[in-house]
């Protein structure tokens, strides 16, 4: 935007004005292709226009459920950022009838974050929940919805770990097509699972399947509408769940020696996203010898009953 000094704008504002004054004094009329209207010849004003964010952008800020025009910092993705843009929606009705942006776990919500579970598998190139990636929904502050902003963003962001204590990785690229990347480094893979003192799961990190691992990803399970778990008994459905992919993925039979052939490991989203409609609940198998290779498809031999 081009800037004009005040004082000289002033100062030629006065000086139009003098001449003006001086012509129309003498009697000599309007110069020729003047008709002493000043307006008709300027534009009308235009109704003011929200703020919309753009698709497909990367940004510095940290994720926000809330978005402000101040806050809202695009950025080369060729740099380094923390959030991406996938899609941008706009809530429809009733949501968009509401006096206030839709509430966590409303229905707006939870229809604006399975679009965006939809539009970010497409954007990424593959199932987004089978790699470190996480998503949420940005939608407008209070203030801009009381002028009639009624968008949302879909943010995606990688994640260091699949831990709940996973950070958010500053990355230089865009994740679009991310995962169809053969052996995408963001896809979840082998683990080397640490426990604690309690024997509670201490550590996950990430380990090369040839290298030394004692668990594995097996895939996503759909919890349906399930609550979210807090209950043993409540675990127990999930584990069962989990079981039940890691017999499709090694080829073992899904029989009650399933649970002395390996351990599970069950990590759904945070109650955020499960609020949000998020019932995909990550699965790995786990056992308590090293391996140095991947038991997909190995098959019983490969997974022996051992925890009788």
């Amino acid at each position: 935007m081009r800037h004009f000094s005040p004082r000289r704008s002033r100062w030629g504002v006065a000086a139009a004005v003098s001449v003006l004054g001086a012509a129309l004094l003498s009697g000599c009329g309007n110069p020729g292709g003047v008709d002493g209207d000043l307006m008709n010849g300027w534009a009308a004003i235009g109704a003011p226009t929200g703020f919309t964010p753009a698709a497909q952008t990367c940004h510095l800020a940290n994720f926000s459920a809330s978005g402000s025009r101040s806050a809202y910092e695009e950025v080369d993705c060729q740099l380094k950022h923390r959030t991406e843009t996938v899609y941008v929606g706009e809530f429809p009705s009733p949501a968009a009838d509401a006096s206030e942006p839709p509430a966590a776990g409303s229905a707006g919500a939870r229809e604006a974050y399975k679009v965006c579970d939809e539009k970010t598998a497409e954007y990424v190139g593959g199932p987004w929940r089978t790699a470190r990636l996480w998503i949420g929904v940005t939608q407008p502050t209070a203030a801009a919805w009381s002028g009639g902003a009624r968008w949302y963003r879909c943010e995606v962001l990688e994640s260091s770990s699949v831990e709940d204590d996973g950070g958010l990785v500053q990355r230089v690229g865009s994740l679009r097509d991310a995962l169809k990347e053969l052996g995408s480094p963001l896809l979840l893979t082998c683990y080397a699972v640490k426990l604690d003192k309690n024997g509670e799961i201490d550590t996950m990190p990430a380990a090369p399947c040839a290298a030394a691992h004692n668990a594995e990803f097996v895939g996503v399970w759909d919890a349906g509408d399930r609550a979210y778990p807090e209950t043993s008994d409540d675990w127990d459905q999930f584990h069962e769940g989990c079981r039940g992919l890691i017999a499709s993925y090694v080829g073992v039979p899904a029989d009650e020696d399933l649970q002395y052939r390996a351990g599970v490991v069950s990590l759904p989203g945070g109650e955020d996203v499960w609020a949000m409609g998020d019932r995909g609940v990550r699965c790995y198998l786990w056992v308590d010898t090293s391996l140095k290779s991947s038991l997909k498809g190995k098959g019983a031999k490969a997974l022996p009953v051992q925890y009788q």
